[in-house]
């Protein structure tokens, strides 16, 4: 199964929509974002999405109450951590913030979480995946990504969206 991940897109809908683009031309069979859409203003692309979306809240998630009713449309949004288990059996969590999943993973496949706009796959002893798809709106580090998860083998890999153009210089 391939599952798409993104987050942090904090109101970027461009790098949204490049998203989505990708997410469909990859065939992604669910979508996870792990939180900080920041406001409404991003879901409209996401009704494009040729797959399930499932999202949580971020740390910078400020009208939650648009987010949510805008969500009603495209998919569903949780306040994390929580897990799902994927139509082939997966057991994933979804996080913003990693820490908060303690204690919760025991028994997970995958862990998705964000929250430092730093990309990140790695495996743990016990071989559990986590992922973090980077930032997608690229406002922090300017190197905007998203994640595809393949489930069988358990792996994943980073996708890059355009970089953005460097952040304006205000002279002393």
């Amino acid at each position: 199964m391939r599952i798409g991940l993104f987050a942090d897109a904090h109101d970027h809908v461009d790098n949204v929509r490049r998203a989505v683009v990708e997410f469909n031309q990859a065939e992604c069979e669910l979508i996870l974002f792990a939180g900080d859409l920041v406001s409404p203003q991003v879901i409209p692309p996401l009704r494009k999405l040729h797959a399930p979306l499932v999202a949580c809240f971020g740390d910078n998630d400020g009208n939650l109450r648009g987010i949510e009713g805008g969500m009603r449309i495209c998919g569903t949004i949780g306040r994390p951590p929580f897990g799902l288990v994927a139509r082939d059996g997966t057991r994933i969590i979804l996080t913003h913030i990693l820490e908060h999943a303690r204690g919760l993973i025991d028994n997970a496949d995958l862990v998705v979480f964000a929250h430092t706009h730093r990309p990140s796959i790695a495996k743990d002893a016990q071989q559990r995946l986590f992922v973090n798809p980077g930032e997608t709106g690229g406002w922090a580090f300017r190197k905007p990504t998203i994640a595809i998860v393949e489930t069988d083998p358990l792996e994943a890999r980073l996708v890059a969206l355009p970089e953005l153009p460097p952040a304006v210089f205000i002279p002393e």
